[in-house]
């Protein structure tokens, strides 16, 4: 059993952008893939989860852009949970290329129980004989997004069945595909992403119109999905060079 789990991989064109390199929003599906196979070696990932009537909740994710590797780039896609919470738990990732780090995260996670919606202890969820002696990837807060009413709305949105993951809502990377895939490449480009935050609020469903918005910062752009109801589904942040 051990607290860090690694495999090689190869970046492929299926997950690179107009400019041939690693995609921010597959950046964010290929931790999130690591991230499972590393809870089903740990005893807690998706089918053990099931069978107790839990599920996995993301509620933050923090990525940050040294260098995204280009197409048929060899890389290590490396993860490691932090010490826990009384209900929520940190994750942290890495993308490697030998010694150099290109892309590093964190994930904040909570367990709800699928029958109760109420949050589960994360005492119960780890192996009781794993230490946590690494420190984060990404050490520091996540970004703080206000939400206000100061937003320019840029896009709607349908949510689509290929939007939707095994938990019957829309999945965390499908928001942040969604989101930049409103976004030109030439304006995507002129970003020049260096870290990316982004805050889940609320779940969004098959069928379901949201409106994108945006709002300039002093070092990037704030995005922000909101729902017919006006309520925020979810809330990003990037920063640029």
């Amino acid at each position: 059993m051990e607290l860090v789990f690694e495999r090689p991989y190869t970046v492929c064109p299926s997950v690179a952008d107009a400019g041939g390199r690693l995609s921010v929003h597959d950046a964010f599906g290929l931790f999130m893939d690591i991230a499972s196979e590393h809870a089903e070696a740990l005893g807690c990932g998706l089918y053990a989860m099931a069978r107790r009537d839990l599920f996995w909740l993301t509620v933050k994710t923090q990525l940050r852009f040294y260098e995204r590797p280009r197409i048929m780039d060899a890389v290590t896609l490396r993860t490691w949970p932090e010490a826990p919470g009384r209900v929520r738990a940190l994750r942290s990732y890495q993308l490697l290329r030998g010694d150099e780090v290109l892309v590093e995260g964190k994930t904040e996670w909570a367990v709800v129980n699928t029958k109760t919606q109420q949050f589960t202890p994360m005492e119960e969820i780890y192996p009781a004989a794993l230490v946590f002696d690494i420190p984060s990837a990404c050490p520091g807060p996540f970004a703080r997004i206000p939400d206000g009413d100061d937003w320019e709305s840029f896009a709607d949105y349908s949510v689509r069945s290929t939007d939707i993951d095994v938990g019957g809502h829309c999945n965390n990377a499908a928001y942040v595909r969604a989101l930049l895939g409103s976004l030109s490449s030439e304006a995507l480009k002129s970003l020049h992403i260096r870290q990316m935050d982004v805050v889940f609020r609320s779940p969004c469903y098959e069928g379901e119109a949201v409106t994108f918005h945006k709002r300039k910062t002093e070092s990037g752009l704030d995005l922000r999905i909101a729902k017919e109801d006006g309520s925020t589904a979810l809330l990003a942040r990037i920063g640029s060079k």
